[in-house]
């Protein structure tokens, strides 16, 4: 089939396709992509996949968006850290968080939750923005903290955003991941999700898994199952290490900077009742959600994600680990190992 003709009829059945979800209708993609190469046009293989993954992911998304709840960023968080530098826009439905030479701004949620779906919209800072982080993250604080970050560092201007990905177990953290993306994040509105269950934490970008940290107690990896957390957004400057290694700084005369957050979802999440027995109350029994895991579209998705835009894996750097990684990256990718019987 000829790869035009192919895009005219994955477009026709974008409103199907987007029912099924994005793991999937992005797996579509990366076929019809592979297609293409496999006419000669080797070119086509990252360009197809960036085009039509904007045309899903817009489908997904508006799919998604019918099922956000009645929050509101003015209502559910606390401006803890800058609050005049966090503004609240549509009746709280929006809120931009400013960066200037005096200060930055941290939102956390007022509720605490243990599991859940956490989804926002983020459109980042545009133009020059070297030296800045927008932020997403849950955290349950504490020394021995759990933590699960999205974290975007700035650039010069015509220089791709870097998303940096991290996860702190039990106060171990040094799980770097990091992604340039393949959109313009400056452009418009993306949902980022954090999914963590008792099986796994999955990190989305418009319903696209692009990592995946597996509950592997059993062999010795700390997995988040104990500490309830906060929701948090902040956008602060980091010109120590945030744009290639802090060679460039923040320039100032740009600022201030400005970072949006809509559609704060937290509707498939368990809150954590601080006041009665230390329990917590997921919202129809937690639901598929709570059982969720990579299934194998998912890991075909994930997958081509690490091959075309993973920027680093801390599972491959032996300057880090010269004699032996971390005991989840031995542990093969997509499946657990058997335990070694006794005996």
């Amino acid at each position: 089939m000829d790869p035009f003709v192919g895009f005219g009829h994955l477009v026709s059945s974008i409103r199907r396709i987007s029912r099924i979800g994005g793991a999937l209708s992005l797996c579509l993609v990366h076929a019809f992509a592979l297609c293409a190469d496999m006419r000669g046009g080797a070119s086509l293989r990252l360009r197809w996949p960036a085009a039509l993954v904007a045309v899903v992911a817009a489908a997904v998304t508006a799919a998604a968006a019918a099922g956000h709840g009645d929050h509101n960023f003015h209502r559910d968080f606390d401006a803890v850290w800058g609050k005049g530098n966090a503004r609240f826009r549509d009746g709280g439905r929006m809120v931009e968080l400013t960066l200037d030479e005096q200060t930055g701004a941290r939102l956390q949620s007022k509720e605490r939750f243990l599991f859940g779906r956490f989804d926002l919209e983020i459109k980042l800072v545009r133009g020059e923005s070297a030296g800045t982080i927008t932020s997403f993250y849950i955290c349950s604080g504490g020394a021995r903290h759990d933590e699960v970050d999205f974290e975007f560092l700035g650039n010069v201007s015509g220089e791709p955003y870097l998303l940096h990905t991290n996860i702190f177990s039990d106060g171990k953290g040094e799980r770097e991941q990091q992604f340039v993306l393949w959109f313009d994040p400056t452009a418009d509105f993306h949902t980022y999700s954090i999914l963590w269950n008792p099986h796994n934490i999955i990190l989305y970008i418009d319903g696209t898994p692009i990592r995946v940290f597996k509950n592997n107690e059993a062999y010795g990896v700390p997995f988040p199952t104990r500490q309830p957390v906060h929701v948090f957004a902040s956008i602060w400057n980091a010109e120590e290490w945030a744009t290639q290694g802090g060679r460039v700084k923040t320039d100032w005369s740009r600022a201030p900077f400005v970072a949006t957050y809509r559609r704060y979802n937290v509707s498939n999440a368990c809150v954590w009742d601080a006041a009665g027995a230390g329990a917590s109350r997921c919202a129809g029994g937690g639901g598929g959600w709570m059982r969720r895991r990579m299934d194998w579209w998912s890991w075909m998705t994930l997958n081509w994600v690490r091959m075309n835009y993973m920027a680093y894996d801390y599972c491959a750097d032996r300057k880090r680990f010269p004699h032996r990684f971390p005991a989840e990256c031995i542990i093969p990718i997509g499946r657990t190992p058997k335990k070694k019987q006794p005996g």
